[in-house]
């Protein structure tokens, strides 16, 4: 069955007690679960509030995280290589702490971090052998692992759809799939149908995105194409709302956000849970 998530980071780039009432409007609104931003991940035990309030709400919990250059999993340094996997590992320990089923992100490598050319079969072939490291302690802990595309604006060794469902099927472990995000694909892909058709068997996570970071249903997605390859589909994992405004100044400036898109945040998780119900039938 499908299920709703809206990502806290329109309001936090690190989740704190002080975002309880957030989380809560979130499920009054009707949301099945949040999505946990985990950029501070040296203490785990400061998530542990998180978890029982998701399960005295009653809500579900993915998280998402990124890597850097010192963090790099298709590093030509091993020491970095190791380096990813130890930051992944602490990532991990952290989203276990809240009961987090999956965690997406683009963490397959460095995030705004460009070699000046094509990624090579090397860089491929590092990931690969990270990720498998990763994936097996995402195992251990019962989470599944989301690797996302970016664009090409943000990253380089994944762009596509069929680029990272290669990735993931050289990956080869349960605990290693893929994320579908309707804004990169709509930046790179010839069509939303043709990209998820493409990598709809890896698939365990999906960002609900428009076009230029607001309200979903807005702007120039071609949504119904996408709504009719989801439903024909077999997935039945959490339609995410990703969206990005003003109020977090890191967030803005990383996710290039240079006017206000929208008038409320709560406004947008209202309208953009409608517009999912309303197409996916949830």
């Amino acid at each position: 069955m499908l299920k709703t998530g809206m990502n806290l980071l329109l309001w936090a780039d690190i989740v704190t007690e002080a975002h309880i009432p957030v989380i809560k409007e979130l499920k009054s609104i009707g949301y099945d679960s949040i999505e946990v931003p985990l950029f501070d991940v040296e203490d785990p035990k400061k998530y542990k509030w998180l978890g029982q309030l998701l399960k005295d709400e009653g809500l579900g919990c993915t998280a998402v995280t990124v890597v850097g250059a010192d963090t790099n999993p298709i590093s030509p340094d091993p020491k970095i290589r190791q380096a990813a996997v130890d930051h992944l590992k602490k990532v991990l320990d952290c989203a276990a702490e809240f009961g987090c089923e999956t965690l997406v992100g683009p963490y397959h490598s460095a995030i705004g971090e460009f070699s000046g050319s094509f990624p090579t079969e090397t860089e491929f072939q590092h990931g690969v052998e990270t990720m498998r490291k990763v994936a097996a302690e995402a195992s251990a802990r019962k989470i599944q692992l989301g690797v996302e595309y970016l664009n090409r604006f943000e990253i380089y060794l994944l762009t596509t759809a069929a680029q990272t469902a290669r990735y993931v099927k050289a990956v080869d472990h349960p605990s290693c799939k893929m994320m579908f995000d309707t804004f990169h694909a709509n930046i790179e892909e010839k069509s939303q149908a043709g990209a998820f058709n493409s990598c709809k068997e890896h698939v365990c996570h999906i960002h609900i995105s428009e076009n230029d970071r607001g309200i979903p249903g807005t702007g120039q997605i071609h949504w119904d194409e996408f709504w009719a390859a989801v439903k024909a589909s077999n997935y039945s994992g959490y339609l995410t709302i990703e969206a990005f405004g003003s109020a977090l100044p890191n967030i803005a400036a990383a996710t290039k956000i240079w006017r206000d898109i929208f008038p409320d945040s709560m406004q947008l998780a209202r309208e953009g849970l409608a517009f999912i119900k309303k197409n996916a039938g949830v």
